[in-house]
């Protein structure tokens, strides 16, 4: 009794903690401001879930829309992995808060360019693709200044709650913004959408800009420097098991990003209000799971996460043949499902690496890893031309439940534990050394 009173009392107090760290950053009137930017933003990029791939149905060339739906999607975020490698040079020791302003102002631009086009029906599918791609040339480095000017907005301790502050309204935009595009396209057009995403990056850009911190230049958001020895690190076996089993489970998320629009618009023949509902219900189910992640048990994480991985292949699987309903409530069972995927694979790292090694080897990840779910969406054009949408949805689920079998054979159980007791001692060398 003694011992569960003291444990309440400390839960207590770690909340009522969290709470104090919540209400200092939301009085600061910079974290303030910048949060708020940031939501705005995050608003305008959930819009865009449904209105980038819904505009690339419309725009494809006659009998090529899966092909083109692929391309378009796949534009919107690979260029940034180009980006994060060959601008280096220019960008890696500029101040944060001109990385996050020239992301949002080259997504301002373009993507309000892409906006006039299609409103005057002068969008050539050929400059769609080319602007989309332009658009997320800076994304990696906007994402690294952003993290750079939270962290130094909320000081040590804080970083962890303004991090929360800054995922939770993503995923609130999930939700919300899916199933308002959904609405708004019954009486506008993609083009006019589009350009209150690109509104919502200007007002991020001009929070950037105003919003003075004391961070300096950051690291480059891959850092192939260090990257080269944990590419070293990554040949040991558990590691190289999490770091596949990663790529492909993201690899075959990939398809998913092209087939649900064309499933929504060709197979069902529906308006662009369903494939918001689709997403809208993914993100509930996300957002539920994000919540209660932290209430799992730590014992045999690797089994969670294979389990994570059948599951998610296994509510793809009704899109071959169930009707709408199901299906929308198998996608937001989905999201429930995935949520805690990232967070889970992110602690097995860590358990499994010792503390000076984890930086490579996460960066090593990082380059790996970024590039798997835009290669995915890649191919998922061509798959939809050849199984439609519904196929490749099913194909989808098959193969991702196929991989969480082969990881259950090929994937070392004991490594987790082996390493995490290296880890622990590397972790006190560390301690004791001058």
């Amino acid at each position: 009794m003694g011992d569960g009173s003291l444990a309440l009392g400390r839960a207590h107090q770690t909340s009522s903690m969290k709470l104090a760290m919540y209400r200092r950053l939301l009085a600061d009137r910079r974290a303030r401001r910048f949060l708020a930017g940031l939501g705005v933003s995050s608003l305008g990029d959930g819009l865009s879930i449904v209105t980038i791939p819904w505009l690339a149905v419309l725009a494809a060339p006659a009998g090529d829309s899966g092909v083109f739906v692929g391309i378009a999607v796949a534009a919107y975020t690979l260029p940034g992995v180009i980006g994060a490698v060959l601008l280096r040079r220019y960008l890696a020791r500029r101040p944060a808060r001109e990385m996050v302003l020239g992301h949002a102002v080259l997504r301002a631009g373009c993507i309000g360019l892409i906006a006039i086009l299609a409103i005057a029906s002068a969008l050539p599918p050929y400059l769609y693709v080319a602007l989309l791609a332009g658009s997320s040339l800076l994304y990696a480095w906007g994402n690294a200044g952003q993290y750079t000017m939270l962290s130094s907005l909320a000081g040590p301790d804080g970083r962890l709650a303004v991090n929360s502050l800054a995922s939770a309204q993503v995923s609130f935009a999930t939700i919300v913004g899916p199933v308002s595009a959904g609405v708004l396209l019954f009486v506008l057009s993609p083009g006019a959408l589009l350009a209150l995403d690109a509104a919502s990056f200007a007002v991020l850009g001009l929070a950037a800009w105003r919003t003075r911190t004391d961070a300096g230049p950051t690291e480059p958001p891959v850092d192939t420097d260090a990257a080269g020895s944990g590419f070293r690190l990554l040949r040991r076996r558990d590691l190289l098991s999490l770091t596949v089993v990663t790529w492909l489970f993201f690899f075959l998320y990939g398809p998913v990003e092209v087939a649900l629009p064309v499933y929504v618009a060709h197979d069902q023949a529906a308006p662009a209000g369903l494939l918001g509902a689709y997403w809208t219900s993914f993100g509930v189910g996300a957002l539920v799971a994000t919540l209660v992640t932290g209430a799992l048990r730590a014992g045999n994480m690797r089994r969670t996460t294979l389990l994570i991985v059948v599951g998610w292949g296994a509510c793809l699987l009704p899109f071959a043949i169930a009707p709408i309903p199901v299906t929308v409530i198998s996608f937001a069972l989905g999201g429930l499902i995935y949520g805690p995927f990232i967070p889970l694979t992110y602690a097995l790292f860590q358990s499994a690496t010792p503390a000076a090694n984890l930086p490579a080897v996460l960066a090593a990840r990082s380059a790996v890893v970024m590039i798997a779910t835009p290669l995915g969406t890649a191919i998922g054009g061509p798959l939809v031309a050849g199984l439609g949408a519904s196929g490749t949805l099913g194909a989808s689920g098959i193969a991702t439940i196929a991989l969480a079998a082969a990881a259950a054979v090929l994937w070392p159980e004991d490594g987790e534990r082996a390493v995490d007791s290296q880890s622990q001692e590397t972790q006190g060398e560390a301690r004791i050394a001058p």
